[in-house]
């Protein structure tokens, strides 16, 4: 079987408490994001009144189409990723947007992030 979704008409918009949107579709067992992280947006502020946990407990792989972000691990040291950055990061971690531009990311962790606990 095939499927196709466009990312800018995604199954679902998760808006986050302030600062941005994770756009999520869905395909069968594959979950995909494009998270909007505007300036501003910390992971401590917009996710975690959402998510209910001390950092971050979600593992992404994803990929930096633009803008920064600093991501903090609970016990490691902080890393800044940008355009065209690969990542695959760790459950538990802060994370925060680094300047005046939006960073945007296409991530493939995301079929639990930003919901409700």
């Amino acid at each position: 079987m095939s499927d196709k979704q466009n990312i800018d008409t995604p199954h679902e918009r998760r808006p986050f408490q302030d600062h941005g949107h994770m756009d999520v579709v869905t395909l069968g067992d594959f979950t995909i994001g494009r998270g909007v992280f505007e300036p501003g947006w910390r992971w401590s502020s917009d996710v975690k009144p959402i998510a209910g946990t001390d950092s971050c407990q979600v593992h992404h792989t994803g990929y930096c189409l633009s803008g920064q972000m600093t991501i903090k691990p609970d016990d490691g040291e902080e890393i800044t990723i940008g355009p065209g950055d690969v990542v695959d990061l760790d459950p538990g971690h802060d994370a925060w947007t680094v300047g005046d531009e939006a960073c945007v990311l296409i991530d493939t962790g995301v079929a639990a992030y930003a919901l409700p606990s």
